[in-house]
């Protein structure tokens, strides 16, 4: 049983007292401290809506009853749409969905040990297992093609995502020719630029900087993206005691300004632009200031943030489920499972990175993306919650069973095993003698072997003459 877009919301780390707080703190910042601007046009821009800039260092204050009113042009709800119908994903609210993320320059192969660069057949081949993966609802393209030069990245890592999964392909980008390209070859898939704009099979990321500042490159990114119609995303990456406060409250406020200046920078360029308010807030370790990608302060800032994208009515990209181990061991599974729960309980809309990255976020692995499944199928369970009606309570069925009986022959067992209790896809639950008759198998051992098995089906692909199309059309991509 799938379960994708259920209403998360029970966690609440911030109480509503600490939300009016964090506003007030977040408006104060905009308007008095003020955020750098290094693209031209955004500059011109927020100059145009009333903002108070200091050219010389590029600064820009804006009232906060103007930033408000930006705010509140943002879509409450963004659909992102897969090829197929099943995998579309309809954020807003406090409705959780989950997918990969990053941009790993890694692969590490758990059966040798061994970690090598990522290239573009590693990222064709995690989109093959993605797509078979079904509590993995999204893909973001997660790895690096190392075996490329830069300016045929954006084309041949959105042409990977597209031919090899019918899930919706979310990524960053690297050069303003290769976003164009982007655009180009999905509207080609979608039919039209209008059908893009009515579906869009894609979405981009465009980072903010923390602290307070919105680069030259990535804002000239969001403006364009944002002028096309596709989705765009806004997160930014405050780190606590280093390019943050050191308190969970004062990184929140930070990542929460950060995000903002995205999603104002986004209407100003198109006023009612699907924009996405995303955090991928984290902590710092202070005795060497290595970031940290499966601290719990990572999963309690970014459930704080949905609380925040929740109160400005905003869809949020959240970060969860990474690890700091070098490999699928059970730190890897611990710190995953922990960061993605806060957040998927908080109503997180979309958790990105939530399966696959290991080390910092700078390694996939292969393994990991299964064992991942099936930490967020469980996740999904527990988001869904009990559900409590006159036919779960099931008074009749007691009083008939009664006292020394039981429910094993019973139709309202055969009804709600399946719906009620998650069936594991991975998880050994035999006893210890069929365990070690099977070959007494680790975790990652039978990740391994589903990994193989997926790999050696026939996958997902665009029809021949679409591809073909797009390979006429658009240069540089790779087959």
């Amino acid at each position: 049983m799938i379960r994708m877009g259920l209403p998360g919301g029970s966690f609440k780390p911030l109480t509503e007292e600490s939300i009016k707080m964090i506003h007030h703190t977040v408006l104060r910042i905009i308007e008095e401290v003020g955020f750098q601007v290094h693209s031209e046009e955004g500059l011109e821009l927020f100059r145009g809506a009333g903002a108070r800039v200091e050219e010389d260092n590029r600064l820009v204050r804006l009232p906060r009853e103007k930033a408000l009113e930006l705010i509140e042009m943002a879509p409450s709800e963004v659909t992102l749409y897969g090829r197929e119908a099943k995998n579309d994903i309809f954020l807003g609210g406090s409705r959780v969905y989950a997918g990969t993320g990053g941009t790993a320059l890694n692969v590490y192969r758990q059966k040798t040990g061994e970690k090598t660069l990522a290239t573009l057949e590693d990222l064709k081949k995690i989109a093959r297992l993605v797509d078979a993966l079904e509590n993995i609802h999204l893909f973001l393209l997660p790895t690096y093609p190392n075996d490329l030069p830069v300016d045929q990245v954006d084309v041949n890592r959105f042409f990977a995502g597209l031919d090899n999964t019918s899930k919706h392909i979310m990524g960053g980008l690297y050069t303003h020719e290769g976003l164009e390209q982007v655009i180009q070859m999905a509207q080609i898939l979608a039919g039209s630029a209008a059908q893009l704009r009515e579906r869009p099979i894609i979405s981009m990321i465009a980072c903010t900087i923390s602290p307070l500042k919105i680069d030259e490159k990535y804002g000239d990114f969001l403006i364009s993206i944002a002028r096309s119609g596709v989705p765009v995303v806004c997160p930014s990456e405050p780190l606590c005691g280093a390019t943050s406060p050191v308190t969970i409250a004062g990184n929140v406020a930070m990542q929460t300004v950060d995000s903002l200046m995205g999603v104002m920078l986004a209407q100003l360029a198109s006023p009612g632009a699907p924009v996405i308010f995303g955090s991928v807030a984290t902590s710092t370790d202070l005795s060497n200031f290595n970031y940290l990608a499966g601290s719990v302060e990572m999963g309690l800032s970014n459930a704080a943030s949905a609380q925040m994208a929740q109160f400005y009515k905003l869809p949020f990209y959240a970060t969860g489920g990474r690890t700091d181990s070098k490999r699928v061991d059970a730190q890897s599974g611990y710190e995953a499972a922990i960061t993605v729960l806060l957040c998927a309980l908080a109503g997180a809309n979309f958790i990105h990175d939530a399966a696959g990255l290991m080390e910092f976020a700078l390694t996939a692995c292969y393994e990991k993306y299964v064992v991942d499944n099936e930490i967020l199928g469980m996740v999904m369970r527990a988001v869904e919650g009990v559900n409590v009606n006159e036919d779960t309570l099931a008074f009749d069925l007691i009083k008939d069973v009664g006292p020394g009986g039981n429910f094993v022959t019973a139709k309202h067992t055969r009804h709600y095993m399946r719906r009620e209790h998650y069936q594991p896809s991975l998880s050994d639950r035999n006893s210890r003698v069929d365990w070690e008759a099977g070959g007494s198998k680790d975790t990652w051992e039978r990740a391994a072997e589903k990994v193989d098995d997926i790999l050696a089906c026939e996958g997902y692909g665009l029809p021949a003459d679409i591809k073909t199309r797009i390979k006429s059309e658009i240069a540089g991509i790779v087959d």
